[in-house]
């Protein structure tokens, strides 16, 4: 996503929440490489059930090749024709791509100053896209920093309705070792973010 930088002091769990969810929009939008796969697992989680995710992630990103995220990536995404996981709000919540989900997210994202990046060819309801989107948010990429509540909105509209879903497939897939486990840090942490602006008031 295009944005206009601004630097905002932002609370040390709000800048974890952002880099979280940039971490995992980095995991989905194209295969891990070499670089990647080394920083990953690198990573060490704590006894919380999110921080066991990452512990597993990391250590299966030890084990996991370029080559074989890779394989991992074009089974699950792209395939032939179409991989076996469409990461698109439109699709999980409609059954069709570029449908009014990906509509009303393009009318909220106008209204919030969030442009579409050039030489982006994906939807942008895709599901690297929106993590994107929320980091963005929390640490003020867009202009502004997003209160909490307004956080909840977006949250609620566009990703708690299908997002654990999705990850749900994406850690049950046969396809898929490392992606696994990113679908299981995922849902871990959609969870969290679901429960916790569920606590909030309306």
């Amino acid at each position: 996503m295009s944005a206009a930088m601004t630097e905002y002091v932002i609370d040390p769990e709000d800048r974890a929440r952002s880099e979280l969810y940039d971490f995992i929009g980095l995991l989905l939008v194209k295969s891990a490489n070499a670089a990647l796969l080394r920083q990953v697992s690198q990573l060490g989680g704590d006894e919380t059930p999110l921080g066991s995710a990452l512990t597993v992630l990391a250590k299966i990103a030890s084990v996991t090749s370029p080559e074989a995220a890779e394989r991992e990536f074009n089974a699950l995404f792209i395939g032939l024709g179409r991989g076996e996981l469409l990461p698109y709000a439109s699709h999980y919540l409609t059954g069709f791509l570029n449908e009014k989900p990906l509509a009303n997210l393009r009318s909220d994202m106008s209204s919030r100053g969030i442009g579409r990046a050039e030489g982006k060819r994906e939807p942008e309801d895709h599901i690297a896209s929106l993590m994107e989107m929320m980091a963005g948010m929390i640490v003020g990429r867009f202009g502004t920093v997003t209160s909490v509540a307004e956080q909840k909105i977006f949250f609620q509209a566009h990703i708690e309705p299908w997002s654990i879903h999705f990850f749900s497939d994406l850690q049950a897939t046969k396809s898929s070792v490392f992606y696994g486990a990113v679908g299981a840090l995922g849902r871990q942490f959609m969870e969290i973010e679901a429960e916790g602006f569920g606590m909030l008031p309306n």
